[in-house]
């Protein structure tokens, strides 16, 4: 018996089986030996059709606690730190006002300029984006945004709020961002 070509065919199952995991289609049965019945991602062509729908992982969080948790974001902190301790999966949830405006709660507090809010939302693990990084006045992390993607300045946030509109709502804290994007956005 070839051991080689043996482990071979098993290597070669077992990826196809995780890839039939992956995609939602459940565990593959495919045997050593015997012709995969889905062929490898490697071995099919891309296009614009194939991609694979995965399962979902967790039930998603009702829309309508995610949406207060954003507007609070926006003003309120003491209902921020209130709402977080009773659900805390809601420090990343986004809500979608339509058209693909996505929005969290530190997305809020960036276009507002509440620093307040946004300190403490990263502190609790929310995720850094570079408007936040602007209104905090991270210039070290936009210089470093800007430096790799340069078309970031005119990437706007939330309802469309632009970049350097981030900077202007903060205030004397992020001066050396705005001194360092008005002339790219220009």
């Amino acid at each position: 018996m070839n051991r080689s070509l043996t482990r071979k065919k098993f290597l070669i199952n077992s990826d196809i089986a995780v890839a039939g995991v992956l995609c939602g289609r459940g565990v593959l049965r495919a045997q050593p030996g015997t012709t995969a019945a889905v062929p490898l991602a490697s071995a099919s062509p891309l296009s614009a059709d194939n991609v694979p729908d995965f399962p979902e992982h967790d039930p998603q969080i009702n829309r309508a606690r995610v949406k207060r948790f954003v507007v609070a974001g926006h003003f309120n902190l003491p209902a921020v730190e209130k709402m977080l301790v009773e659900d805390p999966t809601l420090i990343n949830g986004a809500i979608d006002w339509g058209n693909g405006d996505f929005e969290t709660a530190l997305g809020g507090a960036s276009h507002i300029g509440r620093r307040d809010i946004a300190e403490f939302l990263l502190a609790h693990n929310a995720r850094m984006d570079i408007f936040a990084a602007t209104m905090l006045g991270k210039i070290d992390i936009v210089k470093a945004a800007v430096t790799a993607f340069p078309n970031i300045v005119h990437v706007s946030g939330p309802h469309k709020i632009p970049l350097l509109a981030h900077a202007e709502k903060s205030g004397p804290a992020a001066e050396a961002v705005l001194e360092f994007l008005r002339p790219l956005v220009s």
